[in-house]
């Protein structure tokens, strides 16, 4: 990809925000542009020049809960509990922790315990990044950094919004029935209004049939199926790409859904690093096997049928490599993620990883948010 012309800014200037957005908007840019002021940090996460994800370093649990409680009044399936939830899994958990966005984590989460869809998690990360947008339009001072490479890199991607969309709402807020109160943008659209904008649209764009919204396209979660679901009309974006009409004025009502306890299958002759992977991980969402010995291994993993595997590379009598082959070999374990564990950075033994058909590398010492990403990556 084209980085920036000017990549960075390592000391304070004059900045204009709409200037910085136009360079990133761009088919070619994909990875997250970092703009720093005295008051905090804004990072806005683009895919191909659309906006992925954008958050902003004081704020950025706040505006998450805020959005989820008012989601609670409408989806049947998000308990009114959920923030506390999050603070102690996300915000308590990860302290002082390298990962730059564990609110992304948290929605990942949310969509993985099907508190709400995928095309939900879409129309919250919207509605967050136009209050990330709205404070950012107003700096006029800080320096900036674009990174080509980025925590979301691996990450699922709920959707792809059009940033100079997002702007001009951010802009011109009352033109489609979106008043500003302080700091918080709420969208309120009648269906007359989202009608005429519709038939605007197709109008204008030949490309209309395919994605009724410019601003708005919901990313499909593959191999899984992204079930369509309903949001009430006070919650509806001004171009969504879900038809929402004949469940409009309606709380959503879904069945009742089982939270799944994802089993994470570890094995490591070290127990210190055993140890230190089950505390990383919340038990009401995992539940850890750790196995010393990877000769006993084989045969507790074909009993266990595990979600995920962490293999650590570096065992006696069988080591990682060789116990990973064994397992692609088995018919139930061809796809079950195998994770390599490994305090060895070289290209030889990634290359080791993927000839054994390893799904991914963690590398020893390894962070919290390091273990998360990866589970998360591979499981979601």
């Amino acid at each position: 990809m084209k980085t920036l012309p000017i990549s960075r800014y390592r000391f304070f200037q004059k900045l204009q925000p709409l200037s910085l957005l136009k360079k990133i908007t761009g088919k070619s840019v994909t990875g997250c542009l970092q703009v720093f002021s005295t008051s905090g940090c804004w990072s806005i996460y683009v895919d191909e020049g659309k906006l992925i994800y954008a958050s902003y370093s004081e704020k950025m649990f706040e505006p998450l809960y805020r959005n989820l409680q008012r989601l609670s009044q409408e989806i049947s399936t998000l308990p009114g509990g959920i923030k506390e939830q999050l603070r102690a899994i996300f915000e308590t958990g990860i302290e002082n922790q390298a990962i730059p966005n564990p609110d992304y984590l948290a929605i990942c989460w949310l969509v993985n315990q099907k508190y709400i869809s995928p095309s939900q998690a879409a129309i919250l990360i919207e509605e967050l990044a136009l209050e990330v947008l709205e404070s950012f339009l107003n700096l006029e001072e800080g320096s900036y950094e674009f990174i080509p490479e980025s925590f979301l890199d691996d990450m699922p991607k709920f959707c792809h919004l059009n940033l100079r969309l997002l702007v001009e709402r951010c802009q011109t807020p009352r033109s489609v029935g979106v008043p500003l109160q302080g700091s918080k943008l709420r969208v309120s659209v009648s269906e007359r209004e989202a009608s005429r904008r519709e038939a605007a649209y197709r109008q204008t764009s030949p490309t209309s049939q395919s994605y009724p919204s410019q601003l708005f396209k919901i990313n499909e979660l593959k191999p899984k199926t992204t079930p369509k679901s309903s949001i009430t009309n006070s919650y509806k974006p001004s171009a969504y790409s879900i038809n929402t009409n004949e469940h409009r004025d309606q709380r959503i009502t879904q069945p009742p859904v089982d939270k799944k306890v994802y089993t994470i299958f570890c094995i490591n002759d070290s127990p210190t690093v055993l140890n230190a992977i089950k505390s990383y991980l919340d038990e009401q969402t995992f539940s850890v096997v750790g196995v010393t010995d990877s000769l006993k291994a084989l045969m507790q993993i074909i009993r266990t049928k595990p979600d995920i595997i962490l293999l650590d590379i570096s065992m006696p009598n069988l080591d990682g490599y060789e116990l990973c082959s064994l397992l692609r070999k088995h018919s139930h374990f061809k796809n079950t993620p195998v994770i390599m564990v490994s305090g060895k950075v070289g290209f030889i033994d990634r290359a080791k990883a993927k000839m054994v058909r390893a799904s991914g590398y963690l590398t020893k010492p390894f962070t919290q948010g390091d273990l998360l990403k990866v589970i998360f990556k591979h499981i979601i």
